[in-house]
Order: C-alpha cells, then sequence, then structure tokens
C-alpha cells in the first residue's frame, strides 16, 4: 500500500563552522529526531570563546552525536558537551579515531588550559575526559548502526587516519555529511568515494572554496628541494604540523627520500610531539584500516612502515642539540604556542633557515599572519619584544582537504538535490557556492536543479522533504494478495524506530505491534425538568424504531448513546467516543435540552378532572337541529383557532430553528432579516417554506444544508404542538 507524497521539512543549524573553519557542530532536526554531527573548538581561541554556540540550542534534545574525526576543531569540546551541558544522546566515533581521541584531548588539557571566568579555570577536567571516554560507542566503517529509528554508516573519508563521512537516514531522507575529506590518493590513506545510494542532501566542507591544488607530484618535488636547500646551506627547516594526520604522511615521505639520498644520512628528522609518539602506535596497529598500497608494502616487506629509521621523536627542547642542520616536524600547526612558535622564534633572525607551512592556516593564527611575510613577529612570551624575521617562508599545501575541482567532482558524483557548505571561510565558501550555482544553472527549474546553501552559525536551514511512503500490509491483511484493484482496509501503525507503516486488522493489533485498543466514553449530565415518560415521548418521536428500552428509565438509542434518568430531574446522556456517536450525542442533547421550553409538553402532560365532564345530550330531531347549528359555531371556531395554533407553531419553529443557526452562523446570522452574510454575500431564509436564496452558490449551498438539518432536529418538537 502506497500513500500519497507527503511534505516535510529537514531542519540544519550550524552552531559552529558556519561560514569560518573551526569548532566544527551542526545540528539536524527532522521527523522528532535530532543529530549532532561533530564538537569542536576554534583553534584562534581560548576558553569559552572557542566553543560552539551550545547556548543558542537544548542539547538535552539531541539523540545521536556523531563525531568525523580526532582533530581538535572537530572533537576537542564532546567532553564539554556529555560532562558539562544537558546532552543526554549516545555519541558515535570509528575506532581509530576512539583510539586517538583520548590521547589528542588529554594533551589539548594540559596544553590550552587557562583562566576562563572566576571559579572555573578550564573547560573541563581529565575527570570529565576519563569519563565522557567511557561513554563512546565505536563503529566499524561500511556497517550500519541504528538508534531509535536514526540509521548511520561510516565510510572513508581520506583526510586522517579514522576519518568517516556518514550516510544518515530518517524515514526514507538520506542525509551525507563529509566532515573533512580528501579525494587525493596518498601514500597510506583511502580516497573518499561518494556512498552506494543517492543521499537527497550533502553537508560538504568547503575549506579551499575555488582554490585549486597543485599535483601531487609537485608538491612533493618542491617540498623536498626546499628541504634540501635549506640542509645544503647549512640552516634548520621547521614544518609546523599537526600532531597527528598529515604529520604521518610528511614523515612516510621524508623517510622515503632519505633512504634513496645518502648525502642526507647524517641530517636528523625531528618530530617534536609528544602526542604523535604517543599515538604511533595506534598507526602501526590499524594498518589493516588504510589504503591497499601500505597494506601491500606491510605484507612485502614484513616492516611496519611506521617504524622509522631516519625520524627521531624529541622529548624536550631542552634535550635538543641545536646544532647543525636538521629538519624538525613540530606542533601546533598554527604557530599559536607550543615547541613550533618556539622553535620560530628562535630560528626566525636566521636567513639561512626556512619555514614551510604544509597545512591549512585559520584567520587570526600565527600561522596566517606570517604567510605575509612580515619584518618581524610577536613574541609569545612578551607581547611588546618584537623579533626580526629573516626565515624564508613558503606553503606547500599538504592538508588533507579537497580543492575546487575535486569538491565538484564528488558533488557531481553523489548528486545530492541539496547541498549545505560548511567549514570555509566566509568569502571561499561564498565563492564555491557562486561556482556551483553558475555550473548548475542549466538545471534550475527542472527536477534536477541543484539548491546550494552556506549558512552563518545559528541561522536555520529548513528543506521541504516530500516522501511516498510504503505500507507492508500484515497477520490476516498480508494472508492473501489482494486483487490490483481491489481497496484493502485496516489500522495503519507507524513504527517510532524506523518510521515504517503496517497496515494490520483491528484483531491483529495487539499480536503484531504491541499495542491495545482503548475506547474513550464520554458522558454529559443535563437537568431536564420532566418525567422519564416525557422525554421518552420525545426521544421517540425524534428517533422512532432507533430507540430501544432498557428500563422504564433507560433508553439507547441507535445502539451508539445511553440515555438514562437519574435522579432530580437530571438524566446523563453517555456514549463511546467516534465521529458518528458524538453527532448523535449532540443532537440527543439538543432534544432533551428543548423539553422544558416546549409548549408541547404543557398538552402531554395535562389531565381532564373526572366531575366536570360535560353530559351527553340524547339524540332527538330537535337536537340534531341544535347539533347542526351548534356545529357550525365550532367549525367557524376551530378554523380561527387552527389558524392562530398555525401561526403560533411557525413562530416557535421560527425560533427553534434559529436558536440553531444561531451556534452553525454567529454574528454572521440576522434572525430579523432571516439572513446569513460572509465576505460580501448573502444568503435570505425563507422560514415558511424552509428554502434558502442567494447569487452565491456555494453560501446557498451550505446555508440550505445546515437549515436542512436543524429542521430535521425541530421538526418532530413543532409537529406535536
Amino acid at each position: 500500500m502506497k500513500r500519497a507524497k507527503e511534505a516535510d521539512a529537514v531542519s540544519f543549524t550550524a552552531l559552529g563552522g558556519g561560514a569560518e573553519v573551526g569548532r566544527s557542530c551542526h545540528i539536524l532536526e527532522y521527523k522528532g529526531k535530532t543529530i549532532m554531527l561533530d564538537a569542536g573548538v576554534h583553534p584562534a581561541f581560548t576558553g569559552l570563546a572557542s566553543l560552539p554556540f551550545y547556548d543558542s540550542y537544548d542539547l538535552s534534545t539531541v539523540d545521536v552525536l556523531l563525531i568525523s574525526h580526532f582533530h581538535l576543531d572537530h572533537a576537542a569540546s564532546l567532553p564539554y558537551v556529555m560532562q558539562r551541558t544537558g546532552f543526554k544522546g549516545r555519541v558515535f566515533m570509528t575506532h581509530p579515531t576512539k583510539a586517538i581521541y583520548r590521547w589528542l584531548l588529554s594533551d589539548f588539557v594540559k596544553v590550552s588550559a587557562g583562566p576562563l571566568e572566576e571559579g572555573n579555570s578550564e573547560l573541563y577536567s581529565d575527570e570529565d575526559l576519563n569519563s565522557s571516554f567511557n561513554k563512546i560507542e565505536a563503529v566499524d566503517f561500511y556497517s550500519t548502526t541504528e538508534v531509535g529509528g536514526i540509521k548511520f554508516t561510516a565510510y572513508h573519508a581520506g583526510h586522517v587516519l579514522g576519518a568517516a563521512m556518514y550516510l544518515i537516514e530518517i524515514s526514507g531522507l538520506k542525509i551525507l555529511f563529509t566532515g573533512d575529506y580528501s579525494r587525493e590518493q596518498d601514500r597510506h590513506l583511502h580516497v573518499a568515494e561518494p556512498p552506494p545510494t543517492r543521499p537527497d542532501i550533502l553537508i560538504c566542507e568547503s575549506t579551499y572554496g575555488t582554490g585549486l591544488h597543485q599535483p601531487r607530484e609537485e608538491k612533493e618535488t618542491k617540498l623536498l628541494s626546499l628541504i634540501h636547500g635549506t640542509i645544503r646551506n647549512g640552516g634548520r627547516c621547521l614544518l609546523p604540523v599537526f600532531a597527528l594526520g598529515g604529520t604521518q604522511e610528511l614523515m612516510l615521505i621524508l623517510e622515503e627520500y632519505w633512504s634513496k639520498h645518502q648525502d642526507l644520512s647524517g641530517v636528523t628528522i625531528y618530530y617534536a610531539s609528544s602526542l604523535a609518539r604517543k599515538c604511533m602506535a595506534v598507526y602501526q596497529t590499524f594498518i589493516n584500516m588504510m589504503n591497499d598500497s601500505i597494506k601491500q608494502q606491510y605484507a612485502r616487506t614484513k616492516v611496519n612502515p611506521f617504524q622509522f629509521k631516519h625520524i627521531t621523536s624529541l622529548r624536550s627542547l631542552d634535550k635538543f642539540d641545536d646544532i647543525g642542520p636538521c629538519v624538525m616536524l613540530a606542533s601546533p600547526g598554527m604557530l599559536q604556542n607550543g615547541v613550533s612558535r618556539q622553535l620560530l622564534e628562535r630560528w626566525a633572525p636566521d636567513a639561512r633557515n626556512s619555514l614551510i607551512i604544509t597545512g591549512y592556516s585559520v584567520e587570526g593564527t600565527m600561522a596566517k599572519h606570517i604567510i605575509t611575510e612580515p619584518s618581524s613577529i610577536t613574541s609569545s612570551v612578551n607581547p611588546e619584544v618584537k623579533i626580526p624575521r629573516r626565515i624564508s617562508v613558503d606553503e606547500i599545501s599538504f592538508a588533507a582537504h579537497v580543492d575546487f575541482k575535486q569538491n565538484s567532482e564528488f558533488i557531481d558524483a553523489v548528486g545530492a538535490a541539496h547541498v549545505i557548505l560548511v567549514h570555509g571561510e566566509v568569502t571561499n565558501m561564498g565563492r564555491l557556492k557562486s561556482a556551483l550555482l553558475s555550473k548548475y544553472a542549466k538545471q534550475k527549474g527542472t527536477h534536477e536543479e541543484v539548491r546550494v546553501y552556506n549558512p552563518r552559525n545559528c541561522v536555520v536551514v529548513r528543506i521541504p522533504f516530500e516522501t511516498q511512503t510504503v505500507a507492508r500490509t500484515k497477520g490476516g491483511l498480508a494472508a492473501r494478495e489482494p486483487n490490483p484493484h481491489e481497496r484493502v482496509s485496516g489500522l495503519l501503525v507507524q513504527s517510532h524506530q524506523d518510521f515504517g507503516l503496517s497496515l494490520v486488522n483491528q484483531d491483529d493489533l495487539e499480536a503484531l505491534t504491541g499495542l491495545k485498543e482503548a475506547r474513550v466514553m464520554e458522558k454529559q449530565r443535563v437537568v431536564v425538568n420532566a418525567l422519564p415518560e416525557l422525554v421518552r415521548h420525545y426521544l421517540l418521536s425524534m428517533f422512532g424504531t432507533d430507540l430501544a428500552d432498557i428500563s422504564p428509565t433507560e433508553w439507547v438509542v441507535m445502539q451508539l448513546v445511553t440515555v438514562r434518568f437519574e435522579k432530580a430531574n437530571n438524566y446523563s446522556v453517555s456514549w463511546a467516543a467516534g465521529d458518528s456517536s458524538d453527532m448523535l450525542a449532540d443532537s440527543i442533547l439538543a432534544v432533551l435540552l428543548g423539553v422544558d421550553s416546549s409548549q408541547a409538553s404543557v398538552k402531554l402532560t395535562s389531565k381532564q378532572c373526572g366531575d366536570h365532564t360535560p353530559p351527553i345530550p340524547k339524540e332527538s330531531e330537535s337536537s340534531t337541529d341544535a347539533n347542526i347549528t351548534e356545529d357550525k359555531k365550532d367549525s367557524n371556531n376551530d378554523v380561527e383557532s387552527d389558524s392562530q395554533a398555525n401561526l403560533q407553531r411557525g413562530d416557535t419553529r421560527r425560533k427553534q430553528l434559529c436558536s440553531l443557526l444561531v451556534p452553525h452562523f454567529g454574528d454572521t446570522f440576522n434572525a430579523t432579516n432571516s439572513t446569513v452574510e460572509i465576505d460580501g454575500h448573502c444568503a435570505t431564509i425563507d422560514f415558511d417554506t424552509l428554502h434558502v436564496e442567494s447569487t452565491n452558490n456555494t453560501l446557498k449551498n451550505r446555508v440550505q444544508h445546515i437549515l436542512d438539518l436543524c429542521a430535521s432536529l425541530v421538526e418532530p418538537l413543532s409537529s406535536s404542538l
């Protein structure tokens, strides 16, 4: 069974990462389900200012939180969310991401903790981190997980080890969230691939906007040439890097180059990051989650590719013998603080040295500032001290993000009708949106139109979504296959888990769905100053054979509504709620409320006094003549009396009809003029013929229908007068 298409709306809100790079956090809402995507911090800010705009959303409503990868701008505020907000949902990430997450955030707590405000010196503590870690659930790539009607599947994103794109499905709606992703083949990671099914909505990064990357071979050649040239000149080469991700790729590149150049055997490559050292075991463990190239290398050589010969871990700058040429991979990548900043300030005055920015630089950071090649830089220890900059500065991006060509091709391959851009500075994001709209301009106005959104933080995007829902027959209805044109009826039940619809017989309801049938009983009491015999007379006049006597004081109308005399002129009307029974109960209540005011009640309850019965005259000729004369007089009196009675009945019926028409039409009904006026159209009622006249057929038919219903209610009362 199929239902017609229904329109609903999916809601998207960026709490961070909207028209900016950093503190990525997005909210999806659909069919009463809420999904949170990532929970990062902004690298250019500290403390509470670095958080996404959590105060603008009720996090207690979130059902599922999905972390795309372990980088700080995507995962560093997760313990804050889990331990210091009203968040009650479940958290998921891949196994490699969870393995690195704990080390990464423990290092973040030590390095970035600082005074935020009085009485609160940190975003979260080690205890918060440990507690949140135990609540995180790890998922495998390509496996589908379901939580309360939300289905999601992780696919390789190619950005860092364990980075995942998530294909999310809620009641037929499919959404693909890329997180940070890469389409460039490198030495150890999978290339991001479109999912096997077409999503309705694509949420993708726009980090580089319309920029284009150098070909991979050219970048490696330029990087190695700059490093080799610096060493020949007796200089030191500084590569500020993120502790995890691109660093491991650079290590593989340098290890391979050093093994091919014997003249470099005396030059040491350092990586100055305790976090990278601790997490190297994770890379050595998860070889099976890397690409085929590195798995084949491992199978062929039986040597773990992440056990390096030419690269040494530097535990502390205090133990660093800073003499002669060297290559230093040091974190953090934004040069805001830490070892990379200390070495920059130490090496900046020497022109023999070189600085190579290999990752993406966020606005407001030292990495972004130094690319402009300023004449001096500010000391991180004393802001009043200016350090001359003579070190050469180059930017060779090995950041594992897609450029415009890769992003555009991926969007084409995915084929989503709606594209939401995130994780991009406002200029880059705007340029990418314009380029995509120009590309899809010919499809505008057709069923293949692609809509592109670039929302800022806290701006809600609502996208209508139409579905054609299929209901499966179960139980007795599924016992046989119906004819193509046969109408199948039953109870339509929707599951709160997967939103699937089932059509079942009423008898199968509890067995197949666990639901139980219940009836809502309605009851009203009214006061009628009349004995049960008179009330029964009115009910019998109204409903005839549809009235069944249960007892002298209790009756059932049409087997649906029970009328009962209780005590002291109190009558109760009770029925099982339903369209038909509700309408019938209203009619019965109208009859009961009219018993007191009806003049017919007086006639029906009056009696003649036995002592004053007039004698019947004897028959005789004279009396016959007298009777004829009297009959003529009585006849004239009867005609006159009937005329007055008819006028009285007509007036009474008019009043009764008016009293019923007022609740229907309110102030639009004018009882004096017998008119109903709505939106400039007028309908005139003839209460004698019960006909309605109007130039507007719609209004005429409506008033005539209501008038006929009211007349059917008062007719038994009027006829008894």
